[in-house]
């Protein structure tokens, strides 16, 4: 797992790439309702399609997306070797959460004064 800190933000760093794929895959509202979905519990391409009123081969769509980014976690039911099951990457998902909380958290940033204009400084007058 890669670790960013907040000073490494501050600096003018990205987040790192589990955060901004976690990001940009849940930008899309299918896959969001999908993920949500896992959040919850695992569940098969059928039974996603059909509890979220979806085509099977848009949730296949949006499935391989999520598992391209190593979000989701696959197995085989035992046996029916036919059934594939996904669920979320616990591991993957904390990693990516973490890079977000260090950038987005309000209590890790600290608002610091423009350069131009330190904090305490009185300023000049306007011309009139």
């Amino acid at each position: 797992m890669t670790a960013i800190s907040p000073d490494a933000i501050r600096a003018g760093e990205d987040l790192p790439a589990a955060s901004l794929a976690l990001l940009t895959l849940l930008g899309d509202a299918t896959r969001r309702r999908i993920f949500l979905h896992l959040l919850d519990a695992e569940a098969c391409n059928c039974e996603l399609a059909a509890t979220l009123g979806l085509p099977q081969n848009l949730v296949s769509h949006h499935l391989r997306r999520l598992r391209q980014a190593g979000l989701l976690d696959e197995h085989r039911e035992p046996g029916d070797g036919r059934w594939v099951h996904v669920t979320i990457d616990h591991d993957a998902l904390r990693e990516a959460w973490t890079g977000l909380d260090a950038a987005l958290n309000p209590t890790r940033r600290v608002g610091l004064a423009p350069a131009c204009h330190p904090r305490g400084a009185t300023m000049p007058a306007p011309s009139a």
